[in-house]
């Protein structure tokens, strides 16, 4: 098993959380049930699945789970665009959010690649 709180992606996707949750914080309160409980579900989803994954037997899980973070990402990515695009967001906020969301897909891609190789 490896510990997840070492890992650079399971670092980067879980201070990602930390941002999304307190930047939805600011939305109307008629979309805490609807987009900013997706937004949230979607970035939390990240570095849990990362964990999740850490914490199974072997690399196989491990890059299961590592893809489903991956999906994730993308999720919260499209979220992410939505808000914007509903002027919940602005676009000076958005556009680092989706650039650490992309790192992260980026760094969770290379990991798995790295996973193959090694199978």
């Amino acid at each position: 098993m490896r510990d997840f709180r070492k890992m650079a992606v399971w670092a980067k996707a879980h201070t990602l959380t930390l941002t999304v949750y307190r930047m939805t914080s600011q939305f109307p309160t008629e979309e805490l049930y609807g987009l900013t409980s997706q937004i949230r579900r979607a970035a939390a989803s990240v570095p849990a699945n990362i964990a999740e994954g850490c914490g199974r037997g072997g690399e196989k899980e491990l890059a299961h789970f590592l893809r489903i973070a991956a999906g994730s990402a993308s999720e919260l990515e499209y979220h992410l665009l939505l808000a914007r695009d509903l002027s919940l967001v602005p676009e000076n906020v958005y556009v680092p959010l989706n650039d650490d969301v992309n790192e992260v897909k980026r760094m969770l891609n290379a990991y798995i690649k790295t996973l193959k190789a090694d199978s």
